[in-house]
């Protein structure tokens, strides 16, 4: 189950107090201060962990507290620091401020940290203030608060590719196929009801991280159906596989189709509408082999699509897949640089 947004509280700890305390024992008249310092309030910390793909589980733990340092001592010992609180995150992960809306960091790179909520310091004990002129002083600080925060958490999956197209495109086939995913599939619109992910594996020890979207319909862009909920996750993929049902089976054209999806692309984001795109006509082992080829070209044609950029394919016999996949590598590489957080062996 996919879960992309989320809230929880961080508190860091609070800084141990100083000690103000006089040294007083048998032999030593003029033991003086010896009023160690207090130790530091643990950090609340965010850590990507490679292995989440979900803020499933925040939902059932909402709130993460840092422990408190503890107190100075006397004889000079310095209170032992309060223990950090790790928070283990997907990649992908923006982190609000709930309040400010400010966009606090962007969590991509695997294995990073950032400290969301900062330990207090701790106060300083009677025996850093004294002095030749000043040599039994009782003061001490305090040590500093600890800082609370309601966060707003949001993911935007990390993928090589995206496939979107309308409802019943066989899209959940074909990621099926492709990787070891095990996407629901059914003979009925939005049986894709959250984004899917799997990993595809071609030859050399290659890997490319496949998102599959639920189906797009006219006005996703504005809230219609389940595509406004999560367009958003392709926004980071490095390319866009867009599947076309070649025989669809509300007698619907595959052109009107195709270009409904680049419509709700570019109405979302300009960007995201210009990333690469692979055009996949889907189904043709429904259509009689001698019409196949007349009507990948007629779909072709009208969309104005190149022929690098256009294959056709069946995700339920599998033909056309493994070229469609190295189209798909090579494609992803055209971008220069890779997807942020994701390590491909080359």
């Amino acid at each position: 189950m996919l879960v992309d947004r989320a809230r929880i509280v961080v508190r860091s700890g609070k800084g141990g107090d100083g000690c103000s305390h006089m040294r007083r024992e048998k032999a030593m008249p003029k033991g003086g201060p010896d009023g160690g310092d207090g130790g530091r309030g643990g950090d609340v910390v965010l850590w990507v962990d490679p292995h989440l793909d979900t803020l499933l589980q925040f939902k059932f733990a909402g709130h993460f507290f840092a422990k408190d340092g503890e107190p100075g001592q006397s004889r000079s010992c310095t209170g032992a620091a309060g223990a950090d609180c790790v928070v283990a995150v997907p990649p992908g992960t923006l982190v609000y401020d709930l309040h400010t809306d400010e966009l606090l960091v962007d969590l991509t790179e695997l294995d990073a940290r950032f400290v969301v909520a900062a330990g207090g310091r701790g106060g300083l004990g009677n025996e850093r203030f004294k002095s030749s002129t000043h040599q039994a002083p009782t003061e001490r600080t305090l040590g500093e608060p600890a800082v609370e925060r309601e966060l707003r958490l949001e993911l935007k999956l990390l993928a090589d590719v995206g496939l979107v197209g309308l409802p019943n495109a066989g899209k959940s086939t074909m990621l099926n196929a492709l990787t070891r995913a095990e996407a629901k599939v059914g003979a009925y619109p939005f049986t894709t009801i959250s984004p899917q992910l799997g990993i595809a594996e071609l030859p050399g020890d290659r890997r490319l991280v496949v998102a599959d979207l639920p189906g797009l319909i006219e006005g996703a862009a504005e809230g219609a159906g389940l595509g406004h909920e999560f367009l958003r996750h392709i926004e980071r993929t490095r390319m866009i596989l867009h599947v076309v049902d070649v025989a669809p089976l509300d007698g619907s054209d595959p052109v009107a189709n195709a270009e409904v999806i680049r419509a709700e692309l570019e109405a979302f984001s300009p960007e995201l509408s210009a990333k690469p795109e692979l055009l996949v006509f889907n189904k043709v082992d429904l259509l009689p082999e001698d019409e196949r080829n007349t009507v990948v070209q007629r779909v072709a044609n009208a969309l104005r699509v190149p022929k690098d950029r256009r294959l056709a394919v069946s995700g339920a016999t599998g033909e056309g897949l493994r070229d469609m996949l190295e189209r798909c590598w090579d494609m992803a590489d055209r971008r220069g640089q890779p997807v942020t957080g994701w390590r491909r062996e080359d």
